[in-house]
């Protein structure tokens, strides 16, 4: 597949970028500062701030999918909201499938369905909560959008650099913990499980099945039975 990953140098984008890069896809990495080409990995610069650029951007990669993995720190609602309608906008256009890497607020608590985890003081404390109701807003934004070809994946409570183990368990729009009770992930294991979805899916497949996930989430998993990525 040709794979365009927006916001390929942060955390996860710049994962995402060398796991499907490693696996033999091709890789367009869109950032306002892209990185060094690399195997199978051709850097594009364009800033998401700029909608026109961004269009012009999508519209000339000829990309299967894309990735949305952008964030930003402090928070901007207004801008990860506009950039995402603005990605989707163009992918029903070119008829293309998007992957947005969101957040953990916008899953359902797991004790209780009806609380979001953006508003449960247990994962979210006061001062993080603007980041994760950003991220609800951003899945309410794709929700509105049903002309496209979309699925959002919300990491759990916990993301962080780490090892990558290609060992996770999946679940729909509840977080979900491990076997030692935490909710976490390091971003290697996201970006496998980012992959995953992208072979797995395939180019439009989704996009006349009624049934499909729109919303699911991943945890880290010490045992995997079948979701092991290849190494």
């Amino acid at each position: 597949m040709t794979i365009a990953v927006l916001g390929a140098t942060g955390m996860v984008g710049s994962r995402v970028v060398g796991e499907a890069g490693a696996r033999g896809h091709r890789v367009l990495a869109l950032s306002r500062k892209p990185p060094g080409q690399g195997p199978n990995v051709t850097p594009v610069a364009v800033d998401a701030n700029d909608p026109s650029a961004l269009r012009e951007a999508l519209t000339g990669a000829t990309a299967d999918a894309v990735v949305l993995t952008v964030r930003t720190l402090p928070v901007d609602q207004e801008f990860l909201v506009g950039a995402t309608r603005t990605v989707l906008d163009v992918a029903a256009r070119l008829g293309i499938r998007v992957l947005v890497v969101g957040g953990a607020g916008a899953l359902r608590s797991p004790e209780d369905r009806g609380l979001l985890v953006a508003d449960n003081p247990a994962y979210v404390p006061d001062e993080w909560r603007p980041v994760a109701a950003a991220g609800t807003a951003q899945l309410r934004a794709c929700q509105a959008h049903p002309d496209a070809d979309w699925a959002y994946l919300s990491p759990p409570a916990l993301l962080e650099p780490g090892d990558r183990t290609g060992r996770y368990r999946r679940g729909t729009d509840t977080l979900l913990t491990g076997a030692d009770g935490r909710s976490w992930i390091s971003a290697e294991d996201l970006a496998v499980a980012v992959v995953d979805e992208l072979e797995t899916s395939g180019p439009g497949r989704h996009i006349h099945d009624v049934h499909r996930i729109r919303h699911f989430t991943v945890v880290h998993c010490d045992e995997s039975p079948g979701l092991a990525a290849p190494a």
